[in-house]
């Protein structure tokens, strides 16, 4: 098994801190951070070691002043792939995008500047999405003659609704601010993204690594299911995680009234 100090990582940044927080950084400045093969590779390397390297929870971000500006346009031109060379490509960020949907640790996604196409496919992959001022959606893949191909028609469109999906790919509608927590693009927007994720990524990594395994896996596989099937399975995954050793001092506060209460702030 591979460990995360043996990864290669040449397009992206990893820290990690001594709560188990890893901060995973987009190193590609110069081309907005678009996602070039080298990249989604190194996704897929990484978000398949993180689930057994004893993270917490991850941060995930972009170098400069945009998150993410989606596929790397100039490399697949250059590239001049044939369908099936690119259709192998695509499920190579399938690959990784279910990786980070799935693997049962949160990451919280901070966005600025472009979140555009391949990079909102990214985003949408995350548990949570923080968004900045500075921070647009888009999915431009109608004016350049493209599809998506990294999970939009899942994940974008369970975000959005499938006729929002299709308003921005046909006209090129680019939602901000506002607008965009309002339709489901993000849960959070604030000045500082990169402070504000870093933040729930500690609230979310002071939980027991079982019941975010469960929140961050279960609910998406469940998804998939019929509704019958999900209640069968949500009662499953409910008697292992509700059980666990690691719950009974939690229910013991609770049950002492020493726990912290659920208020609105």
């Amino acid at each position: 098994m591979k460990t995360l100090d043996s990864l290669d990582l040449t397009q992206i940044l990893l820290e990690v801190d001594a709560a188990g927080i890893a901060t995973v950084t987009l190193n590609r400045e110069a081309k907005r951070n678009a996602l070039d093969s080298r990249t989604v590779e190194e996704l897929v390397d990484l978000f398949t070691t993180i689930p057994r390297a004893g993270i917490r929870a991850v941060v995930l971000r972009g170098e400069g002043t945009h998150f993410c500006a989606g596929l790397d346009l100039v490399e697949h031109f250059k590239e001049d792939r044939s369908p099936a060379e690119f259709m192998h490509l695509c499920l190579r960020w399938h690959e990784a995008f279910n990786k980070m949907e799935y693997g049962g640790v949160p990451i919280i996604a901070a966005l600025k500047g472009a979140v555009v196409g391949g990079g909102l496919e990214l985003a949408s992959s995350a548990h949570i999405r923080v968004a900045d001022r500075t921070t647009y959606f888009a999915l431009p893949e109608g004016q350049r003659g493209l599809f998506t191909g990294g999970g939009a028609t899942i994940r974008v469109a369970d975000l959005v609704g499938k006729a929002r999906m299709i308003d921005m790919m046909l006209t090129g509608r680019v939602y901000q601010g506002e607008e965009a927590m309002a339709v489901g693009l993000c849960q959070y927007l604030v000045d500082d993204s990169d402070a504000k994720a870093m933040e729930l990524a500690r609230a979310a990594a002071a939980h027991p690594p079982l019941t975010n395994f469960a929140i961050c896996s279960a609910i998406s596989h469940m998804q998939n299911m019929s509704a019958l099937d999900a209640a069968y399975a949500e009662a499953v995954v409910a008697g292992i995680v509700n059980t666990q050793p690691d719950a009974r001092g939690r229910l013991e506060a609770f049950a002492n009234k020493t726990a912290a209460r659920v208020r609105p702030k």
